[in-house]
């Protein structure tokens, strides 16, 4: 089932079939995003590239994707002008680059959304993932976020080529 992610009165919500599970969404909202930085959640339909998740927290989940341990000299190329842009990097790296390995918990399981990557654009944006959300389901940077049981419930769902649709 895709991973669908629609506003439900004040909320945002994730359905991949189980029902509508609360989700976080970018600061700016769901849009058609325009740059990086700008903390929108972009509209569309998007692959599901893979799956990352911490080792030293939780035993890989149940999934079509391949899921890769994190370690922690990864991180994310957020620099529009670096050639590694929107990819994965060995840090330190030259570039801008979020650090994978998070004390807070939000990437202790993280699903590679292919935004922005074939081709990619420089400036566009960036690191695009679905995530752990905050208790609170606080604003990300423009990820989807979900609670840890219903994102492994997503992932034991996905079938080859489901995607991450994202409405309005």
């Amino acid at each position: 089932m895709d991973i669908v992610v629609t506003r439900q009165g004040d909320i945002h919500t994730a359905d991949w079939g189980a029902g509508p599970r609360r989700c976080s969404v970018g600061r700016s909202g769901v849009a058609v995003k325009i740059c990086e930085g700008d903390g929108v959640t972009p509209i569309g339909h998007w692959p599901l590239r893979g799956l990352f998740y911490r080792a030293d927290r939780l035993q890989a989940p149940s999934c079509v994707l391949r899921a890769t341990a994190l370690k922690p000299d990864l991180g994310w190329c957020e620099a529009p002008a670096d050639p590694a842009y929107n990819k994965l990097v060995k840090l330190p790296h030259g570039g801008v680059s979020e650090s994978m390995w998070r004390d807070d918990g939000l990437y202790d399981l993280v699903l590679v959304v292919g935004y922005n990557d074939d081709p990619v654009v420089p400036g566009v944006g960036s690191a695009i993932f679905v995530h752990l959300a905050r208790p609170d389901y606080a604003p990300t940077a423009g990820c989807v976020g979900l609670a840890l049981a219903d994102l492994i419930d997503a992932l034991a769902q996905l079938r080859p080529h489901d995607e991450l649709i994202v409405r309005s």
